[in-house]
């Protein structure tokens, strides 16, 4: 709608009335949307992404593509890694025929906590301070015949200490190796947004779902990092089509680390 002034001119104007609202309404639809896009033409200008660094299923065998800061800044890739058109998220994929590290089967597009403004890999203890990860996130898409996703977590040394995992329509908060250790909702809807968090210190590690806790993990270590993003549980050994149209994908509007 015009506002009251430009009715006003739009009144003392007839003969340029219908142009001057037509050109005044094309502003108000078009401009907003063109200046989002130009503002978050990169993941990092949605999320927060200085202390963070990028692993993707690209590259080559057991070597997938890495991106540190401050490359990190200014990067997107189509469609593993990119900004929502709204400006208000960031999506993650992950497809079953993706490259994986050496230490995994499994494709991801995750980022992995760095310190010292993405310098150096972080590891802290969960026995000495508070250590706090928030990610608001929705599960987008499963791949095809073992519909598993991980989307945010806590990493110790070579392996998992714990970690948010939707198989189909269970959501689940694991310990290591038991990945049914607590679940949260048997009847999560893809799409659904919800508040995941991590709070590890005094040697446990408090794991949240929208607020409410859900379960705690005992763990003494002192090599922990958090991950988020779209980490596939699944490969061409398990899930066909092997190709790109088969993904797990994640979208994340809020990323929030603290250690205090």
């Amino acid at each position: 709608m015009p506002s009251p002034r430009t009715y006003v001119l739009a009144g003392i104007t007839a003969a340029v009335s219908t142009a001057a609202l037509t050109l005044s309404a094309h502003a108000v639809t078009e401009a907003p949307h063109a200046r989002a896009v130009a503002r978050c033409a990169y993941p990092a200008e949605v999320l927060d992404l200085t202390d963070w660094k990028l692993t993707l299923p690209t590259g080559e065998d057991e070597d997938p593509t890495e991106i540190t800061q401050p490359e990190l800044a200014t990067f997107s890739a189509d469609p593993w890694f990119r900004a929502d058109a709204t400006c208000d998220a960031v999506r993650f994929r992950a497809a079953v025929n993706g490259v994986t590290t050496g230490g995994s089967s499994y494709p991801r597009a995750e980022l992995r906590e760095m310190t010292d403004g993405g310098e150096e890999k972080a590891e802290w203890s969960t026995t000495d301070g508070t250590h706090t990860l928030v990610v608001r996130e929705a599960f987008m898409a499963l791949p095809d015949e073992r519909p598993y996703l991980v989307g945010a977590q806590v990493h110790g040394g070579d392996d998992d200490v714990t970690v948010f995992r939707l198989e189909g329509s269970s959501l689940y908060i694991t310990d290591g190796d038991d990945r049914h250790h607590h679940l949260v909702t048997d009847d999560y809807e893809l799409g659904t947004e919800f508040e995941a968090k991590f709070v590890a210190k005094d040697g446990e590690i408090d794991a949240y779902y929208n607020g409410r806790l859900e379960t705690t993990i005992s763990h003494d270590g002192d090599t922990n990092y958090f991950k988020a993003g779209a980490y596939t549980q699944a490969n061409c050994d398990n899930s066909e089509p092997c190709d790109d149209d088969n993904y797990g994908e994640v979208r994340i509007s809020r990323l929030k680390v603290t250690h205090s």
